[in-house]
């Protein structure tokens, strides 16, 4: 292989992995995303999930999303445990100019 042949080589994987960390964003807790919701949301509904698929693995419940005709409710799903992390659920808040939905994430465990 050429010098000009391992340049493009190393030019195409450093691009590669940029456009692919690109879309890793990590917001902080607390911080409110997407649109602000008019109207409060309908309580929870209640969801039947049955047994875990794997053991250890814990119900992350659904949630009411705003969209522009008003709220989708989104279904829960299993998620697999992170060690020294605790999974927080999302909610809404209410703000000054409506509601909005504080997104769900996983915490450190404080010991």
């Amino acid at each position: 292989m050429t010098r000009s042949h391992l340049r493009a080589a190393c030019a195409a994987s450093a691009l590669g992995v940029s456009l692919a960390l690109s879309g890793c964003v990590v917001a902080p807790p607390g911080r409110y995303y997407g649109p602000v919701a008019v109207v409060a949301p309908p309580p929870p509904r209640v969801e039947y999930y049955g047994a875990p698929p794997y053991p250890g693995y814990f119900w992350i419940g659904g949630y009411w999303r705003w969209e522009p005709r008003g709220y989708l409710w989104v279904r829960g799903h299993w998620a697999a445990p992170r060690p020294g992390f605790h999974w927080l659920p999302r909610r809404w808040v209410h703000g000054r100019r409506g509601w909005h939905l504080a997104g769900g994430h996983w915490a450190r465990d404080r010991y």
